[in-house]
Formats: structure tokens, C-alpha cells, sequence
């Protein structure tokens, strides 16, 4: 086991956090649970049980201790970082406790549900000195960093626009809690809104105009999955969102995320960049792999002689012509607390991490922008600015990053 590993307490032991207690146990060796929390007790016995049979199977991990609130976590002085994966609404009191409490935070997305907790939130920790991040951390896996890569070494030309939707039926089908979802802090936009923007920024830079138009297409949703099989969810939010991004670079895209839409489950997740000199797929940025096709002048060189829309298919072949690009760094499996482990790596060396709280608020307000656009009628010029943090880097072992 490595010397000096940064500690972390899980407050939350939910359907995430069964992945990060796996690459924590497993991947990434830089970091060490040492305490979960849960307002339902059963679910964090549930984790340590997990970390037990890991240990008994090789692991060379520790026991977490077992807080019986958030506040025995925050006071524990071994512990360093709060890793925050509660509900979305809960994230703020959580997040602002735990910096009040002199802790490093990295959350779940979003930051909060609303600017003005999220600016409270970035004011606290850098009042004290803290590191503030979280998640998506989906950009820093191959797939992503290597789309990045295409678009900066010029493979598809100036970049023009965009086009994502992440459309579906709602998570009331699997999701073993899913009543949040419809409630303050919930909906598509809030939910899987992150992994797109925050890939767009990656790809694009930053963002100045949003425009949005919103709908909520059910009142209310019927959970089909367990322990809540039956029960009626009334919505709160909108569910159907789509709009516009103007980038500083003169960049356009196009989003658009739905609860409301039966679609094919492996269609659900779509991403396009369109340069002068190409066409790049971006695999779905709720993943850390691939594919990556790219498309270029050359492989369509052989001009059509009719109208392509015309042209008879026995099905829709979106992407038949495109190239595969290879994957050209680290992480394409499910990494999730990469992103954790950059930030604890900067706990240590004082080094910049990459999912960090100005990503997080930039991505926040232009999710929010959405529906205040919608409601008000207007573009929404953005407030907050944005820099790329630096593209992942070469290391020799998997698990540790980087100094």
C-alpha cells in the first residue's frame, strides 16, 4: 500500500457510489476511503460490506469507519476530502458544511442547483483555502481527450458547430431511487446536461449566449422499478429542454435533453462536432472510452449523383463511410473518481486539477440558462468565464497521475 494516501469519506452511499468504492479499492492508488455516511444506514453497511469482501479477496485496503451523521465525518481530523454524492437539492448543505468544517469537496453534478448557492459555495472555499471540484469526470478518460486532441491538432478544420441530445423515457424504469429526478435540482438538463456541456467545453472552449426552449411533457410518472414499483412521482421540472450555445470561439451548438421521448435505448446518446475540414463523432461523454469516427473530404470524394435523400436504405446508416480513430491515452474504462484522485493529487502538491469549481460553474449557469431563456424569452449572455484545464498527461502506471 502507498505511503501518504489522501483519505476520503463517502457522505452518500448510493447507486453511484458502488463505482467509485471499486477504482478507489482498485485503480487508483493515490487515495483511501476512510468513512462512509449514509441517511439510511443499511446502504453504507452496504459499502463497507463491499470493501470487507474486497479485502477478502486481496485487497490491500482498510476498513471504512461507519459515521452515524455527516458532522462525525467533518470532525474526523484524519479525514481530508468530502467526496459529496448525495441528491442533487442536497448537494449545496452538504458541500458548504463540509468546507465550513475546513474539508477539500468534490461533489457529484452539479455544484448546486442554482447560481447563487454555487457562487456561495466557490466564495466559502476560496475564503478558506480549499479545493472545490467534482464530477463529470468523463472528459478526462481517452475518448474524450482524444477527440479534444483531434479538434486542437486541426484534423477537422476550424470548428463551426455542434449538435448533442441525450433523449430517452426517464429513469423510473431502473433507477432504484428515481423520484429526484422529477424534483427541485432534477430533469434531464441538471442530470445528463453536465456530461454534454462539460465535453463541449472541453472540445470548443468557452461559452457566451445560451437560448433555450423548455416543456414538461408529463405531470406525473409511474415508478416500474424496485423497492418503489407503483408509486406516482408528481414532476416538478422541466423534462424536455432544448436550445443553443454560442461559443467565444463563434462556435454553435445545438442540445437537446428529454425524459419524455420513447427512443431506442442505443440511440439515446448523440454528439457531432462539425469543422471546415470534417465531421468528428464524439462517443456518449457519459463514458470514458470510445468510438471516435471522423469523416474528412477525402472519404467523400465521389460526389452523389442524385439527391442522398432519396437514395432507398433498409435502415438508417448514420455513420457508414466514417473512419475510427484510435484511442491515444489512459482511461477508457469506467473510470469514475479519476477526477477525484486529480483533485486529492493537487491536495498534495498544490498543483491545478482539472475538474475544478470554475468548470463547474460555468457548466452550472449555462445549464440553468436554459430555462431562464425559455421563461424569459431572450438569449442569456453568460456571466462567468472559462479556461480549458490542461489535457490529461503520460503516466507510466495506470492509477497514478501525474505530479
Amino acid at each position: 500500500m502507498l505511503n501518504n494516501k489522501v483519505k476520503v469519506a463517502f457522505i452518500g452511499v448510493g447507486a453511484i457510489s458502488g463505482i467509485y468504492l471499486q477504482n478507489i479499492i482498485h485503480t487508483f492508488k493515490e487515495v483511501e476511503v476512510c468513512g462512509v455516511c449514509d441517511l439510511i444506514e443499511e446502504r453504507a453497511q452496504k459499502g463497507i460490506e463491499y470493501v470487507k469482501e474486497q479485502i477478502a479477496k486481496g485487497a490491500d485496503v482498510r476498513v471504512p469507519k461507519l459515521y452515524t451523521d455527516m458532522y462525525e465525518a467533518f470532525n474526523d481530523p484524519e479525514v481530508e476530502v468530502i467526496l459529496n454524492i448525495t441528491r442533487p437539492y442536497e448537494h449545496y448543505e452538504v458541500t458548504k458544511q463540509a468546507l465550513l468544517h475546513g474539508k477539500h469537496v468534490y461533489s457529484e453534478k452539479p455544484l448546486a442547483v442554482d447560481m447563487e448557492e454555487a457562487a456561495e459555495l466557490v466564495k466559502l472555499a476560496l475564503e478558506k483555502n480549499l479545493c472545490l471540484g467534482g464530477a463529470p469526470d468523463t472528459f478526462m478518460g481517452a475518448g474524450l481527450q482524444t477527440c479534444r486532441k483531434v479538434i486542437d491538432d486541426g484534423m477537422i478544420g476550424d470548428v463551426l458547430g455542434a449538435r448533442c441530445t441525450m433523449i430517452g423515457h426517464g429513469p423510473e424504469t431502473w433507477h432504484p431511487d428515481p423520484e429526484f429526478f422529477y424534483k427541485r435540482g432534477g430533469g434531464p438538463m441538471l442530470d445528463m446536461g453536465p456530461y454534454y456541456v462539460t465535453a463541449l467545453l472541453q472540445l470548443l472552449g468557452e461559452a457566451k449566449a445560451v437560448c433555450g426552449m423548455t416543456r414538461k411533457g408529463f405531470a406525473q410518472r409511474i415508478i416500474t422499478s424496485q423497492p418503489h414499483y407503483g408509486t406516482v412521482v408528481d414532476v416538478d421540472v422541466d423534462t424536455h429542454l432544448t436550445g443553443s450555445i454560442q461559443f467565444s470561439n463563434g462556435a454553435i451548438a445545438q442540445i437537446c435533453t428529454s425524459f419524455d421521448v420513447y427512443y431506442a435505448p442505443e440511440d439515446q446518446a448523440r454528439f457531432e462536432v462539425y469543422g471546415t475540414r470534417g465531421t468528428l463523432v464524439v462517443p456518449d461523454p457519459n463514458t470514458f472510452g470510445g468510438p471516435i469516427l471522423l469523416l474528412r473530404p477525402e472519404d467523400t470524394a465521389a460526389a452523389p449523383k442524385t439527391d442522398p435523400g432519396l437514395e432507398k436504405r433498409d435502415a438508417i446508416t448514420y455513420y457508414k463511410g466514417y473512419k475510427q480513430i484510435p484511442l491515444m491515452f489512459d482511461y477508457c474504462e469506467n473510470s469514475r473518481a479519476l477526477g477525484l484522485t486529480d483533485m486529492c493529487k493537487a491536495v498534495r502538491s498544490g498543483r491545478n486539477w482539472r475538474a475544478n469549481y470554475k468548470q463547474q460553474l460555468h457548466v452550472l449557469e449555462i445549464l440553468t440558462s436554459f430555462s431562464k431563456s425559455s421563461k424569459e424569452g431572450r438569449w442569456i449572455e453568460l456571466t462567468t468565464k472559462y479556461e480549458r484545464p490542461e489535457p490529461m498527461c503520460y503516466s507510466p502506471m495506470h492509477g497514478i497521475l501525474e505530479d
